[in-house]
């Protein structure tokens, strides 16, 4: 039982590797693609209008949703809000069948 345990926590392990490996991989396209807009936009018109502030204000809300999904950081309603409200609707449930 124990090797299934390992296993499994290894396999979750190394999908977590490569799911921030592949963050990491966002992060350097996008700052390329962000070099390369900035690069057209001097070369069009010398930034007398930054439109490509405008790409960058996009591209950064995309990496910002998923590391917030990657590193599980949820700002409103905490790391373990989802266990909790599961055993809290388990002990409700409990409570209720108690009674029946």
């Amino acid at each position: 039982m124990k090797d299934i345990n390992k296993d499994n926590k290894y396999l979750k392990a190394k999908e977590r590797v490569e799911a921030i490996k592949k963050f990491y991989g966002s992060i350097f396209s996008s700052l390329l693609v962000i070099a390369l807009v900035a690069g057209v936009n001097y070369y069009v018109d010398e930034w007398r209008n930054p439109w490509f502030l405008w790409v960058v204000f996009g591209v950064s809300i995309g990496l910002i949703f998923k590391a917030l999904k990657l590193f599980n950081l949820n700002p409103f309603m905490g790391r373990d809000w989802e266990e909790r409200k599961i055993k809290e609707f388990m002990e409700e449930d409990e409570k209720q069948n108690k009674w029946n």
